[in-house]
C-alpha cells in the first residue's frame, strides 16, 4: 500500500474517478446516485411507486440524491430496504421516508454499531468514534485526504448519521421471494463486511446488487477504526453464491456500476479467490509455527490476482486482513511462548534504552533515522521515548516528519488519513 510520493498520489487520484458524483441509468427504471456521499443509493420505479435501496450517511447528502431522482421521477418512495447496517447505508433513511412513511427491510439480524450507541453492549464507543473519525480524515484537507477509500473527499456531512429510521419489516425467513408494487425481487442472507447483509437479485433485469460485499478494492476484512471478526469464510462463501447468479448487471454499495457476465464473474470470482488465499495462508502459517507478525511479513496475494485493479489495497489491506484472519481464529496468543510473558511497554522501553547508551543515544538514533530516512524507526523509537515521558519538541518534530513521509507514500485511504490525523492531533496539542 506504499509506492513513492508522485506513484501514491497517481493512484489515490485515479481511484478517485470511480465514485465521481454522477446519475447512472441502469435500466429504464432503475437509477443508480454514485459520489454524492461516502455510499451508493439506487432507485427501482414501480408501477405506483419508489423503491429505495440503501439511503446514505447523512441527511444532507440524502436531500441532494432526492432532489435529483426527483428529476426522473414523481412517485412516492413506497419501500425502502437496507443491504446491511452500515452508517453510510442507513443515515438519511428520514429523508426518504419524510413524506410517504414507507416500509423499511432489513435483515433479521441487522444491528449497527454507530447509530445504535446505547444498544451496542460493551463497546468501546470512545474509542471507535475516534479512530472511525482518522480512518475517514475527518478534519483534513483535501489534499490530505484525497478521498476516503470507497468515497469522495468532498462530501456533505450535515445530519451525519442522523436521519436512521429503524426498520419496519425483517426478513426472517430467508431467501424469500418478494413483489413490491410490481417488482419481482430475490432477497437472499449475504454474510460478508457484515453479518447482517442481505443481497438483492432481480431477475427480470439481470441485475444483483451485492451491498458491500463487492467494491473496487482489496476487501476490507479488517476495517482499522475496529471491528469484530468479520467471517472471511462467510465472505467467501457468499461470493461463490453470488456467482451463480447470471448477473449481467453489478450494483454496489459504492463506485460505479459493472456491466457484463464476464467481466463481473472475473470480478467476484477473483474477490472470492483473494479472501480465501487470506484464510489459506493465515492457516498455514499458524500450523507453521509462525508468529502473527511473521505470517503477515512473510504472505502475499497471488501474483495473478496482485495487480487486478479491483483488488489494489486501495481500502483493505492484505496483511492487515492476516492478522486478523489469525486473531479471529485463534484470539491474540499465537504459540509463541515469549508472548506469554507479559512486561509493561514501559519496563521494556527502559530496558532497550539502557542498551541503547541512554537519553542521549536515543535522540542521536532518531536523528539519523530521519537523515537516512527509516521512518518506521523514527516511530517506533519516537514510541519507547514516549513509555519513558521522554519526548522533548526535537523528538515530536521527528514523529510528526515520519508520519507526514509515510502518509504521502500511502495510497490506502483509511492508512494515509489515520496517519495524517495523527499529524492534526500533534498539531492540535501544540
Amino acid at each position: 500500500m506504499m509506492r513513492d510520493k508522485a506513484t501514491a498520489m497517481r493512484l489515490l487520484h485515479a481511484h478517485a474517478k470511480h465514485f465521481q458524483k454522477q446519475i447512472y441509468q441502469i435500466t429504464d427504471t432503475i437509477h443508480l446516485a454514485v459520489g454524492y456521499a461516502a455510499s451508493n443509493v439506487s432507485m427501482i420505479e414501480g408501477k405506483t411507486g419508489l423503491i429505495i435501496i440503501d439511503t446514505t450517511e447523512s441527511t444532507s447528502a440524502a436531500e441532494n440524491i432526492l432532489q435529483d431522482f426527483r428529476q426522473i421521477s414523481d412517485k412516492p418512495i413506497h419501500t425502502i430496504i437496507y443491504t446491511h447496517s452500515h452508517r453510510d447505508h442507513i443515515g438519511g433513511a428520514s429523508i426518504f421516508a419524510n413524506d410517504t412513511d414507507p416500509e423499511i427491510y432489513a435483515s433479521a439480524n441487522f444491528k449497527s454499531d454507530l447509530i445504535d450507541a446505547a444498544g451496542a453492549g460493551a463497546m468501546p464507543m470512545g474509542s471507535l468514534l475516534a479512530r472511525t473519525k482518522a480512518q475517514f480524515g475527518m478534519g483534513l484537507t483535501s489534499n490530505e485526504r484525497v478521498h476516503i477509500g470507497l468515497g469522495p473527499e468532498d462530501r456533505p456531512l450535515k445530519g451525519l448519521g442522523q436521519g436512521f429510521v429503524p426498520p419496519t419489516s425483517r426478513f426472517a425467513d430467508m431467501p424469500q421471494e418478494l413483489e413490491i408494487d410490481g417488482v419481482n425481487l430475490h432477497i437472499f442472507p449475504a454474510p460478508g463486511e457484515t453479518a447482517d447483509h442481505i443481497n438483492i437479485w432481480l431477475e427480470d433485469e439481470k441485475l444483483l446488487f451485492c451491498g458491500d460485499n463487492y467494491y473496487q478494492a482489496f476487501p476490507n476484512l479488517y476495517a482499522i477504526r475496529g471491528t469484530a471478526y468479520r467471517d472471511f469464510e462467510s465472505w467467501a462463501n457468499t461470493l461463490n453464491q453470488l456467482l451463480q447468479f447470471p448477473a449481467e448487471i453489478l450494483v454496489s454499495g459504492h463506485g460505479q456500476p459493472v456491466f457484463g457476465s464476464e467481466d463481473i464473474s472475473e470480478r467476484l470470482t477473483d474477490y472470492r479467490d483473494a479472501i480465501n488465499a487470506v484464510i489459506d495462508q493465515a492457516i498455514a502459517g499458524m500450523n507453521a509455527g509462525l508468529t502473527f507478525d511473521e505470517i503477515a511479513d512473510q504472505s502475499a496475494l497471488p501474483d495473478r490476482l496482485a495487480e487486478k485493479p479491483w483488488l489494489i489495497e486501495h481500502y483493505g489491506s492484505f496483511a492487515y486482513a492476516i492478522k486478523a484472519c489469525c486473531v479471529g481464529l485463534m484470539g491474540w496468543y499465537s504459540g509463541n511462548v515469549e508472548e506469554l510473558v507479559m512486561r509493561s511497554p514501559k519496563e521494556k522501553a527502559a530496558d532497550w534504552l539502557a542498551l541503547l547508551g541512554g537519553v542521549d543515544a536515543l535522540l542521536l538514533a532518531v536523528e539519523d533515522a530521519t537523515i537516512s530516512q527509516n521512518h518506521a524507526l523514527v516511530l517506533e523509537l519516537c514510541e519507547m521515548a514516549r513509555h519513558l515521558d521522554l519526548m522533548t519538541d526535537p523528538l515530536h518534530q521527528m514523529r510528526r516528519q515520519a508520519l507526514c513521509e509515510i502518509a504521502e507514500q500511502t495510497y490506502n485511504a483509511p492508512v494515509r488519513n489515520s496517519l495524517f490525523s495523527a499529524v492534526m492531533d500533534m498539531d492540535n496539542k501544540e
